[in-house]
């Protein structure tokens, strides 16, 4: 008997804040630990309002630098994801999948392999080699398209990935994006030649992820008022 595809429900938040996409998260990763049925994954879709964070290794990033970043005109977090620094922003496709890997397969490795595999399938799909590297994330020859990191607890999933669509890529100039030296940045938009949106790439990224993670999508809707036990 064949079994059942594991449901993830896809939640688009649109442009906010990147304080409060934390705190969604963590409602839905508390949703995800407060359930018996495991069955509570989903896929947060958002864009942030430009914003610089960096992840667990916070040693290069001591407090005058986080100012200068600031003077900049965007945000500064530290988050306990993996990864170096990196920037969100406006144009930037930004996907968080809070996941009970239990429903997939219990590997962190497996799970980042498959997040790659994801954008990469995406990228083929719309005209563009992309690849991994030795370095996380997926890359266009020596630049990286799509930024990508994790945290997680118990086998809950949570931070992702964040996709360059038409994303002004200017702002990464003022740090070396994910603390690797050499390398460049790109966007959908500047290897087709064209502007590419979110709104335009999100169908692409939604069937890439339902194929790679052989799962079911549904509709799902994010109210202000909604508590951890919804």
């Amino acid at each position: 008997m064949q079994r059942a595809k594991t449901a993830v429900e896809v939640i688009s938040l649109g442009r906010i804040s990147y304080a409060r996409a934390l705190q969604i998260q963590q409602l839905y990763v508390q949703r995800l630990l407060n359930s018996s049925e495991k069955s509570c994954n989903a896929l947060l879709l958002c864009e942030h309002p430009p914003v610089y964070t960096i992840g667990i290794r916070q040693a290069p990033y001591p407090d005058e630098e986080e100012q200068r970043l600031k003077l900049l005109g965007a945000d500064f977090f530290r988050t306990n994801r993996g990864g170096l620094i990196t920037f969100h922003g406006p144009g930037q496709l930004v996907c968080y999948p809070i996941l009970n890997l239990g429903c997939f397969k219990k590997s962190v490795r497996w799970y980042v392999c498959q997040l790659e595999r994801t954008v990469i399938h995406l990228c083929n799909t719309l005209g563009i080699r992309a690849s991994t590297s030795p370095d996380t994330g997926v890359w266009v020859g020596e630049n990286k398209i799509c930024a990508i990191g994790i945290h997680c607890g118990r086998y809950i999933t949570s931070h992702g990935l964040a996709l360059n669509c038409n994303t002004d890529m200017a702002w990464f100039e003022n740090i070396v994006p994910c603390g690797i030296i050499g390398k460049g940045v790109t966007s959908l938009s500047q290897e087709l030649g064209k502007e590419v949106s979110t709104e335009e790439t999100i169908p692409y990224l939604l069937d890439s992820f339902k194929h790679l993670f052989d799962c079911t999508l549904l509709e799902g809707h994010y109210s202000n008022d909604q508590s951890v036990e919804s």
